[in-house]
């Protein structure tokens, strides 16, 4: 949560000249409702049942997409290894501080910080998430620099990635 996904993602996709999909608003639009509102009704895990299913889909569409995933989607083991057998997969990776200044600045929209201490959460998840994340293709820094240094980095990094498994 906080690190750019969505921001991050719209720019890699225009410079890719690719849709971008987000996949917390394909969640939301395939149910009609938004992920805060099937937390509390429904509960995380029926949540993410409905995340992995709409990433499958996602994926095994037509065209290649720009996807950024929820903070939660890429823990999920089925998920994980359609993104490795489907897609290449890229962490924008950003210390505590980073993020907690930016999901500051969207309060009530996060539901696992809706909490009396966010910053707990933040650093719960992050110690049980670094380790999956590190299984990612690529990893690329999202700091304080801005959303288009970043993207630049993830357009190089992907290139990069595809000479090498092009050769």
């Amino acid at each position: 949560m906080g690190v750019g996904k969505t921001t991050i993602g719209r720019r890699l996709a225009k410079r890719l000249s690719r849709p971008f999909v987000d996949a917390d608003e394909a969640v939301e639009d395939a149910a009609g409702r938004s992920v805060a509102d099937i937390f509390a009704d429904f509960g995380e895990q029926a949540f993410r049942d409905g995340e992995r299913k709409v990433i499958a889909r996602l994926l095994s569409e037509g065209e290649p997409i720009v996807l950024a995933l929820g903070g939660g989607a890429f823990v999920n083991e089925e998920t994980r290894a359609l993104i490795k057998d489907k897609a290449v997969s890229i962490w924008l990776k950003a210390d505590l501080e980073v993020l907690m200044e930016r999901v500051a600045r969207k309060p009530g929209q996060r539901p696992l910080l809706d909490t009396d201490d966010p910053r707990a959460v933040m650093e719960k998840l992050n110690a049980e998430r670094a380790p999956i994340y590190a299984q990612a293709d690529l990893v690329v820094e999202s700091d304080e620099s801005s959303h288009d240094v970043t993207a630049a980095r993830a357009y190089d990094a992907l290139a990069a990635h595809l000479d090498t498994l092009a050769q």
